[in-house]
């Protein structure tokens, strides 16, 4: 079962224990804690070590930022940043779920910066590079995704990532019943539409009565609903023969895969690469098309789900953290 990623980020000496305090929490709760000094981070050969730690960043779900009095090691990527500062941002520019926590000396004088920032013979008492207030300027002038908590102790964190995160479960159990709902109306509104073309079809001659009933039956096929379920599409899909399906699943990442590396021939497989590297591969029976490749019409008692359906394989060779 997937659970949260959280990655811890802080200048590691004066902040060592605050980190560890943190990551027994987040294991408490289940979720997997990834921070350097714990062996989380899979560092390569080709690049930097800080490149991973971002490249990390990215894999992770929520990003945990602490900031202190220290500076720590300037970016080589991205100055004139701390690698610390540039986790953060690197979160912020992916979309990634982050809580900031500054240290209550550190932001109780970052109003004395503001007033002297102009001033470069300043002397602050609290950090140890005037760049800590410029970056903290920064996160305060972001428009979204920039939550910022004052700490004393490791504990002030843990309280307050247990109310916040308490509160995104039950924000996520009220969506889910809200898209429940949604869906019903959506499953409503599909109903009334074809119902409509019922009537129309009905009241109104036409020439080629059999047309008529096959695209009324076709508006509705249960196969758009279950390929728009099985690879999490929000938006309706349609498609009447083979080819406008491999279209669309060209357009959803999936390339196909030939019969010879496939387990068998009485079905079509398509795979992708997930977000988190692993492998999703999307089967579906033949005979849903006939012998010309079009789709076949089927209500939803004559359909089966089982016909479509995708399998996730997660790489033997990834080094879980």
């Amino acid at each position: 079962m997937a659970i949260p990623r959280v990655f811890i980020s802080s200048t590691f000496y004066d902040l060592r224990q605050v980190r560890e305090d943190i990551e027994r929490f987040v294991r408490e709760l289940g979720y997997e804690p990834v921070r350097n000094e714990t062996g989380n981070i899979p560092y390569g050969k080709e690049e930097r070590p800080e490149a991973y730690a971002y490249r990390e960043v990215e894999l992770c779900d929520i990003v945990i930022s602490i900031i202190g009095g220290r500076f720590g090691t300037e970016s080589q990527q991205d100055q004139p940043y701390s690698i610390s500062q540039k986790e953060l941002r690197t979160a912020l520019d992916r979309g990634i779920q982050v809580f900031i926590f500054i240290d209550k000396n550190v932001l109780a004088e970052f109003s004395t910066y503001q007033l002297n920032k102009n001033n470069e013979s300043t002397k602050y008492r609290y950090v140890d590079n005037v760049k800590i207030y410029q970056f903290i300027e920064e996160i305060h002038k972001l428009p979204r995704n920039n939550p910022i908590a004052p700490f004393e102790t490791s504990a002030d964190i843990v309280k307050y990532l247990r109310l916040q995160w308490a509160g995104l479960f039950q924000r996520f159990l009220e969506n889910q019943q809200r898209m429940s709902e949604h869906k019903i109306l959506e499953e409503m509104n599909t109903v009334a539409g074809t119902l409509r073309q019922l009537v129309d079809f009905l009241t109104e001659e036409r020439r080629n009565k059999d047309d008529a009933i096959q695209s009324i039956l076709l508006a509705s096929h249960p196969a758009f609903r279950r390929f728009a379920e099985v690879t999490s599409t929000t938006y309706r899909v349609y498609f009447t023969n083979r080819p406008e399906l491999y279209d669309w699943l060209a357009a959803r990442g999936f390339k196909s895969i030939s019969t010879a590396n496939s387990d068998g021939s009485s079905y079509d497989e398509f795979s992708r690469l997930g977000e988190k590297g692993n492998t999703q591969t999307l089967k579906f029976v033949a005979n849903i098309f006939d012998e010309n490749g079009k789709l076949k019409i089927f209500t939803e008692d004559e359909w089966n789900d089982a016909w479509v359906w995708v399998e996730e394989v997660i790489d033997d060779d990834d080094i879980p953290f």
